[in-house]
């Protein structure tokens, strides 16, 4: 197995306020570890943001969609590390999605470990 480490960056996202945008997807036959996440505020204005974790992976269990932070506010100019000392699992076609009280307001950098 294969160990990967990578950086995924979206700027102005998401496209839509209240509509959350993928940031990153699982390949089919990988593993990915999520190490951490920023998000950066490049609004004007105070905003609040959102992270789901979009799961229907299923061993013993079917998992859900959940929220990693929900409303979260970052003031203008601020940076929120979301995340910070946690791992998150997740598995093949699991997706990582952002959301924002205003559109184009976030950029995001990702930082996963990649296991294929």
């Amino acid at each position: 197995m294969a160990n990967t480490f990578k950086i995924k960056t979206k700027a102005a996202m998401p496209t839509s306020a209240g509509t959350p945008l993928t940031l990153y997807t699982v390949q089919s036959g990988e593993t990915a570890v999520v190490l951490g996440l920023l998000l950066c505020n490049v609004h004007t204005s105070a905003i609040t943001v959102s992270v789901q974790i979009v799961s229907s992976t299923s061993d013993t269990e079917t998992n859900e969609t959940v929220y990693a932070i929900r409303n979260a506010p970052i003031s203008v100019g601020g940076t929120l590390e979301v995340l910070t000392g946690s791992k998150v699992v997740l598995q093949a076609s699991d997706v990582l999605k952002i959301d924002c009280s205003d559109s184009a307001t976030i950029d995001s950098s990702l930082s996963i470990m990649e296991i294929s």
